[in-house]
C-alpha cells in the first residue's frame, strides 16, 4: 500500500462508501465535515484513482471503490481484532453488522433471533432495518447492508444467496365476509373477489401474483398496504382478501378474528440469505450467518 495512505483516510473510505455522504461519515468517523472531505481527496489523490461516482452531494461508489472496499474493510476489521486481542479473551465477538431484513421476516422472526444472538455475544452492534424484498436486494447491491433476509428466492445475478428456511402464505378474510364460510375458492371466486394486497416489489406479493396467474386472469386489488397489520385491519374490517404469511396471522387465526381460506394456489415459499460476494465476510458475519441456519 501507497505508504501516504493514513489508517483515517481508510476509514473514511468505508464511512463514506457505507453512508453514500460526507456528512454522514463525517458523524462516523469524528471528524468535521471539511477534514472527512479533505481525508477521502487525499486519499484518492494518493491512489491516483476516483472511488465514487459523485451525484450532487450523494456519493456512489463505481467500479474501482467497490473492488477496493472489502479490503479496506478487511484491513480495518484485522486492526480491530489485534487491539481487541490486546484487552479481551480470545473469541469475544464484537463489532458492528447492518442486517436488512424483508418485512415478514424482519417483523415475526428476526428480532427474537437478533435478540438470542445479542445475549450470547453482548459486545456486538447489530444494526436492524426493515425492508421490502426489492429495497433488501438494493441495500445489498449498494452495499448498505452486510446481509440481507429475503421472501423467495434472489434473481439479482450479482448477489449470491442461499435457502434458508421454508414459509407456508395463507388467504384470510374476515368471519363476516361473505365468502367466510366457503370451504374452498375456485378460480371463479378468486377472479370476483376484491383483495388488500402488500405493495409491489413485497416478497408477499411477487408470490400471490406468481401463484395466482394461471387461475385468475386479471386480480381485482382494492388496496396496496406496505405494512402487515395495516393489510390484517382492512381484512378484519371486511374490506377484502389479504393473502399474508402463516407466521403474521397464526394469532387472528387462533382468535378467530380472521378466517383461512382453501384454493388450488401453491403458496410456500423459501426465506433466503443474500449477500455481496465482493464484500468483506468479518468473523461476525460469518458467525451471525452460521447462527441462522443453526436456528431453530
Amino acid at each position: 500500500m501507497n505508504s501516504s495512505v493514513t489508517l483515517r483516510q481508510l476509514q473514511v473510505f468505508v464511512a463514506v462508501a457505507r453512508g453514500g455522504a460526507v456528512i454522514a461519515a463525517a458523524q462516523d468517523v469524528h471528524l468535521s465535515q471539511s477534514a472527512t472531505s479533505q481525508a477521502l481527496a487525499d486519499l484518492e489523490r494518493h491512489l491516483d484513482v476516483a472511488l465514487f461516482d459523485r451525484l450532487g452531494r450523494r456519493l456512489w461508489l463505481n467500479d474501482v471503490g467497490r473492488r477496493l472496499l472489502p479490503r479496506a474493510e478487511r484491513m480495518l476489521d484485522e486492526l480491530a481484532q489485534f487491539i481487541d486481542a490486546a484487552k479481551e479473551p480470545e473469541g469475544v465477538l464484537q463489532g458492528t453488522l447492518r442486517v436488512a431484513a424483508s418485512a415478514t421476516i424482519g417483523t415475526y422472526l428476526l428480532p427474537t433471533l437478533a435478540g438470542h444472538f445479542s445475549e450470547r455475544h453482548p459486545q456486538v452492534d447489530l444494526q436492524l432495518r426493515l425492508r421490502n424484498t426489492g429495497e433488501v436486494v438494493d441495500d445489498i447491491l449498494r452495499f448498505n447492508a452486510d446481509l440481507g433476509l429475503i421472501e423467495g428466492q434472489c434473481s439479482e445475478a450479482r448477489l449470491t444467496s442461499q435457502p434458508w428456511r421454508q414459509d407456508e402464505m395463507v388467504l384470510v378474510c374476515a368471519p363476516h365476509h361473505p365468502l367466510a364460510n366457503n370451504e374452498y375458492l375456485d378460480d371463479a371466486a378468486l377472479q370476483q373477489a376484491q383483495w388488500i394486497l402488500r405493495e409491489r416489489g413485497s416478497g408477499t406479493r411477487a408470490i400471490f401474483e406468481a401463484a395466482v396467474r394461471h387461475h385468475v386472469e386479471r386480480l381485482r386489488v382494492r388496496m396496496e398496504l406496505s405494512q402487515h397489520e395495516a393489510i390484517k385491519q382492512a381484512v378484519r374490517a371486511g374490506l377484502g382478501l389479504g393473502c399474508l404469511s402463516r407466521l403474521s396471522v397464526a394469532g387472528e387465526l387462533r382468535r378467530k378474528e380472521l378466517i383461512a381460506l382453501e384454493s388450488d394456489l401453491v403458496l410456500r415459499r423459501t426465506f433466503s440469505l443474500v449477500w455481496h460476494p465482493e464484500r468483506y465476510r468479518s468473523p461476525l458475519w460469518q458467525a451471525f450467518k452460521v447462527f441462522l441456519l443453526e436456528a431453530d
